[in-house]
């Protein structure tokens, strides 16, 4: 299977039909869920009939080399979870740009995977794909997610405030927007 991009530690490549179960346990997983979408976890049948067929068109969809990528670590070959890069189009996004993305098993969590993934992703968005402008949100009480964002060089931007259909527990707090330009990435890894 060919590789997007890779770090030390992780592979990233394109999901297969064969990622269904690996895919469906991640999303099904509550915890990972707690501050994504509605809060919930998503039943396998949807992950199988809806998500995972959506983010296989997306290779035939969005600009060469966007989409949503499996994450496995390189020593074992054991799905970790994903990273994405697609055109922003996120729910209170309005500034346009690049969105980055990742949702990993709890598992792997606290080992740096997320930060070590994302700069990846980052470095593939501006050295090969072009982007001016990467952003990102999450919920303004996923501390996690935004300390993930900080270390990998996205600085706050704002917060935002969106209805929802259904009230998930720390939305009254709102989004964050976080963003990184290409300049400032340049500078950043001319620094390292």
């Amino acid at each position: 299977m060919s590789t997007w991009t890779e770090t030390p530690r992780l592979r990233l490549r394109r999901f297969t039909p064969a990622d269904a179960g690996a895919l469906a346990a991640l999303h099904g997983d509550a915890v990972v869920m707690r501050f994504v979408e509605d809060g919930r976890p998503i039943a396998r049948e949807v992950v199988e009939c809806e998500t995972l067929p959506e983010i296989l068109a997306e290779y035939r969809t969005l600009p060469a080399e966007h989409g949503c990528f499996a994450a496995v670590i390189a020593e074992t070959d054991q799905f970790a979870g994903w990273f994405s890069v697609r055109p922003a189009t996120s729910r209170g996004l309005d500034r346009g740009g690049t969105e980055v993305g990742y949702r990993l098993r709890p598992a792997v969590w606290g080992r740096g995977f997320a930060t070590e993934g994302l700069q990846a992703v980052l470095r593939k968005a501006f050295a090969e794909l072009g982007a001016a402008r990467v952003v990102a949100t999450t919920m303004a009480v996923n501390t996690r997610s935004r300390r993930v964002l900080e270390k990998a060089g996205l600085g706050l931007v704002r917060t935002f405030f969106l209805e929802w259909p259904e009230y998930l527990e720390g939305a009254e707090h709102g989004d964050v927007e976080y963003a990184l330009s290409r300049e400032e990435w340049v500078s950043s890894t001319a620094r390292h």
